[in-house]
């Protein structure tokens, strides 16, 4: 029998109040782009993602969380704030929406971690710089060059400030499930941060 295969990523949940302002921002950009064709994120499905590990064996499942477990030891608690509005690849050729997140050298350390030991797995590491965010929306396939534009004026003539923050005591490993009316998350395993005997670096 063959072994199952599962698409999985490494995240940090947000606070209820973030993802409440993040519901009210996207409501917004909805009224503003009712005409242009994008795939939003249900509000219950934003996180932030330290590692997105793609399709993964279920017997390497307990290898991951050795690895999870073994980081977590490491790295205290610690709070991210999120706002700002942009776009990958830029503003101005967007495809993906979504609002920025600070935070302290901790988060930043913790993630290259993940990406080290997850390397020594095996699972090769991004080639991008980790730029920590929320994703809002993705542009669809459909989207005609003046669809482009609407999309990158509404982003460039909309401000948007702090949003919220979030306390990070505990990392997770989602299993993601692609469905026709979107990706369904569920949480397979979580460690607790436990460094600095629980003290939060900010």
């Amino acid at each position: 029998m063959t072994d199952e295969v599962l698409r999985v990523f490494i995240a940090v949940d947000i606070s209820p109040q973030l993802r409440q302002a993040l519901t009210d921002l996207m409501a917004d950009l909805k009224t503003q782009l009712s005409h242009v064709p994008l795939r939003w994120s249900p509000p219950e499905n934003i996180h932030l993602t330290l590692k997105f590990l793609g399709e993964v064996s279920r017997r390497n499942l307990r290898h991951i969380q050795d690895v999870l477990r073994a980081e977590a030891l490491l790295y205290p608690p610690f709070e991210f704030s999120a706002g700002t509005l942009g776009a990958f690849p830029n503003e101005h050729h967007p495809r993906v929406v979504w609002v920025g997140v600070e935070g302290p050298k901790v988060l930043y350390r913790l993630q290259e971690s993940l990406e080290r030991a997850l390397g020594r797995l095996g699972y090769p590491p991004d080639n991008r710089p980790f730029k920590p965010h929320l994703t809002l929306a993705r542009i669809a396939r459909t989207a005609r060059p003046e669809d482009i534009r609407a999309l990158s004026l509404v982003l460039r003539r909309t401000s948007v400030g702090y949003l919220g923050s979030t306390h990070v005591d505990t990392i997770h490993l989602y299993r993601s499930v692609l469905t026709p009316s979107g990706a369904v998350y569920t949480k397979l395993f979580s460690e607790p941060l436990r460094g600095g005997q629980g003290v939060a670096v900010v």
